[in-house]
């Protein structure tokens, strides 16, 4: 199924209901799903192939999202992200609230707050930071455009969506 970036109430559905969404993010095309929902969190390891001893990235719309999991967050990280105008993913050894089955084993945490506007307007939507991983089989390129996405993760996929 396909979307346009502007149902975001749809996706949101989506979500909630388990499915596993391919999207642009702010660096590369990527796979997501709810953080609270393991079997899609399992899904997504299976599409991709992926060791289940590996930790995902987070992707929270702002600050004040972040905070809600990484209560703890150092002054200086905090006036990092605010000024920096790059994607920047920062691991977290403490965090609340975040499944185990999201982070890596020694319990550290990745997040990142989106700065694609789409991206925060999703996760807003959300109100949850959402898993986010590269929509490529383990160990193979990144997508940096839809066309690269292989047509193995293609077939696996119940929703994606293209750019307006």
């Amino acid at each position: 199924m396909f979307l346009l970036r502007d149902d975001i109430s749809e996706i949101v559905a989506l979500l909630r209901n388990g499915k596993v969404i391919c999207y642009p993010t702010d660096t590369v095309w990527g796979v997501g799903c709810d953080i609270f929902d393991e079997q899609a969190i399992t899904r997504i390891g299976q599409i991709k192939g992926r060791p289940s001893n590996r930790g995902y990235i987070l992707l929270v719309s702002d600050l004040d999202m972040l905070k809600r999991y990484v209560p703890k967050l150092h002054p200086r990280i905090e006036t990092l992200l605010s000024f920096h105008q790059r994607p920047l993913t920062v691991v977290y050894e403490h965090s609340v609230g975040i499944p185990a089955s999201v982070k890596a084993p020694d319990g550290s945490v990745a997040i990142r707050v989106a700065t694609d506007q789409f991206c925060q307007e999703l996760i807003e939507h959300l109100n949850s930071p959402l898993l986010s991983t590269s929509a490529n089989e383990s160990g193979e390129p990144y997508p940096q455009h839809f066309g690269a996405i292989s047509s193995e993760i293609h077939r696996h996929l119940e929703l994606e969506f293209l750019r307006e």
